[in-house]
């Protein structure tokens, strides 16, 4: 319970088949005072499909047009926060890696960086259709859905693109704290320059430097969330040259300064990272590594 707003989150390890391609299939269920809506800010992540049974949010990216009144927005990676604001709802999350984009999303990941769609309305996502339309019933039934999620993915998984071998190299050298420059990983990931700039834009969404550079930065603020009551100069990824630095790519990737965050309300990202943590071993999306945890599901 925080304030105004009742925040129950499930988490749920994909199965098998389906584990390289997602981080987790999430169910958070927020129960707010009536005649109020809760805002909260989504940290840098890699794409998602969020489904909505109750309130629709509203959200937006900076420099965006925001969303509202949608059962389900596609968010693509991004390197900024995503501000949103809701009443009561239930909404279940879908994380999808890098493979998994190459997977199920026929379109480059540059394309729909820090960018929000309709994927109702957007035709290169329209194979997202039948599992927002077909996925709530007259009642909320949380291991029924979470069936038809499974399912709806499993039926599409296909044949292997032939770029999942060097995508997957590349994602596992990029979660790799030795690997902080684009050299280092490129050697790492075995991949030549070129072919990785063109990889990380198809699939990854950013440019080799700024999937770096949003790396450190997350890690930082993971270390942080999960401790609030520590100092940002204990939570600093050792990577940052000096706290100068930290403060600026603060101001890139969230938009505001730490000491502004730190003292802003988090009703809902905070109990989320929390349990994710717990499901999962990674805080925040962007640190999973290429295949999850074996946790099947937690509640809070």
């Amino acid at each position: 319970m925080t304030g105004d707003c009742t925040v129950e989150v499930q988490f749920h390890v994909p199965p098998v088949a389906l584990r390289p391609f997602f981080t987790t299939f999430y169910l958070t269920t927020l129960t707010v005072a009536k005649g109020r809506r809760v805002t909260d800010r989504l940290q840098p992540e890699w794409a998602n499909l969020r489904l909505f049974d109750g309130d629709f949010p509203d959200s937006d990216i900076a420099g965006e047009a925001p969303m509202a009144d949608l059962p389900a927005i596609f968010t693509g990676p991004t390197s900024r926060a995503v501000r949103f604001a809701t009443g009561t709802t239930r909404i279940w999350g879908i994380g999808l890696l890098p493979l998994g984009w190459a997977r199920f999303v026929d379109a480059a990941a540059g394309d729909f960086a820090d960018k929000q769609a309709d994927p109702l309305a957007a035709p290169v996502l329209s194979p997202f259709v039948p599992l927002i339309k077909g996925l709530f019933g007259a009642h909320p039934d949380a291991a029924a859905e979470l069936a038809r999620i499974e399912d709806h993915f499993e039926r599409r998984l296909g044949e292997p693109g032939p770029d999942e071998p060097r995508i997957a190299a590349i994602h596992a050298a990029l979660v790799d704290p030795a690997n902080a420059s684009v050299a280092a990983l490129g050697e790492a990931a075995g991949v030549a320059p070129h072919t990785l700039e063109r990889l990380c834009n198809r699939y990854f969404g950013f440019t080799p430097r700024l999937l770096l550079r949003r790396q450190r930065f997350m890690r930082s603020l993971a270390q942080y969330m999960l401790d609030p009551t520590s100092l940002w100069i204990d939570a600093i990824d050792g990577q940052y040259h000096d706290q100068a630095q930290f403060v600026r790519d603060f101001h890139r990737f969230m938009g505001m300064s730490p000491t502004d965050y730190a003292a802003m309300p988090k009703p809902v990202l905070s109990e989320v990272m929390r349990a994710r943590h717990q499901a999962a071993g990674a805080a925040v999306q962007a640190l999973h590594l290429p295949t999850a945890g074996q946790a099947t599901s937690v509640d809070h």
